[in-house]
């Protein structure tokens, strides 16, 4: 999408198992989705590890049904001295058409580590965009 939502970061269809009891996709599937997507964009920004220390401001305006693929886009918010926050959307589209709409939101925040498992500052490009 070129609305400012960030980098495609994962893109997945939802299977028979990641189904909740009503038959909806299950919202922790999604929420480990857009995690898995944010892990992602932090470690190529940093380069290091990092792990997350906060999930907030999840929403589930959609719902989206098995087969049908997910798309999850990935923008850093803010970056601290350890940390990086990051804005999360998932975006499906139906299994036979062209149709799409926001499944979930959320934001993670993360802390860079370093090879003994410590906080690691993070430079201070690792918030700009790969152009």
């Amino acid at each position: 999408m070129d609305d400012g939502v960030g980098d495609l970061v994962i893109r997945v269809t939802a299977m028979p198992t990641d189904l909740n009891p009503y038959g909806g996709v299950f919202g922790g599937w999604l929420m480990c989705q857009l995690a898995l997507g944010a892990s992602s964009l932090v470690t190529r920004r940093t380069g290091l590890k990092a792990v997350v220390v906060g999930a907030t401001d999840f929403v589930f305006p959609g719902v989206m049904a098995v087969g049908d693929e997910l798309n999850v886009y990935a923008s850093v918010r803010k970056t601290g001295r350890t940390s990086m926050t990051v804005l999360t959307r998932g975006i499906a589209r139906t299994r036979a058409g062209e149709d799409q709409c926001e499944v979930a939101r959320g934001e993670f925040t993360f802390v860079a580590l370093d090879e003994f498992d410590r906080p690691k500052a993070i430079a201070p490009l690792a918030n700009m965009s790969a152009a």
